[in-house]
């Protein structure tokens, strides 16, 4: 048996959630989340717990068990706290501004870079070099801060580009680090 595929999902006051027609639909005080569910996986809501099931032991069922439950949970941790993943922009002359649905970029290209913000995601520009990218659904913040930072990835001698506030970038040394100088 899966360790995280059977454990309940506590729903907390003020979330609804309803599984009908192979979908879940989970509504919060932050916002809707629905998802498609493998026919497959058992979900079944009993009082204020969410339950997840498997009909068999097969390898495929098997992996897709504690996949589900993740993903309810991430769900129902959504629409109540949401989620957030900030970025930090790192340059001379580097910065962001939101204007209207649109995230302006100056990022040492030879023009603006405009990165359009998807429904259901706000950025917040908290300095000119620190950005917040925040929502409800977990997958899709992760997916626009991994966008917006591949527009200038960091680069590992001087350090400039966008990265995550948590992300290490290793520094490497550069041509005039050696020592074999005649």
């Amino acid at each position: 048996m899966s360790r995280i595929g059977k454990q309940p999902i506590e729903v907390p006051a003020g979330v609804k959630v309803e599984v009908l027609d192979g979908t879940i639909k989970v509504e919060g005080p932050k916002g809707k989340l629905a998802r498609a569910l493998h026919p497959s996986i058992k979900v079944e809501v009993q009082g204020n717990q969410v339950l997840v099931t498997r009909p068999n032991d097969e390898g495929s069922v098997r992996s897709l068990h504690g996949l589900t439950r993740s993903l309810i949970n991430n769900m129902v941790l959504g629409v109540t706290k949401g989620y957030e993943r900030g970025l930090h922009i790192e340059g001379v002359g580097y910065r962001a501004a939101v204007a209207g649905k649109k995230l302006n970029l100056t990022l040492g290209y030879s023009h603006p870079v405009e990165f359009n913000i998807p429904d259901g995601i706000t950025i917040a520009v908290e300095a000119q070099t620190e950005l917040l990218v925040s929502g409800v659904d977990k997958e899709l913040v992760g997916q626009v801060a991994a966008n917006i930072r591949f527009l200038r990835k960091p680069e590992p001698y001087r350090g400039k580009g966008i990265r995550y506030k948590d992300e290490v970038i290793r520094r490497k040394a550069g041509k005039t680090a050696t020592t074999g100088a005649k």
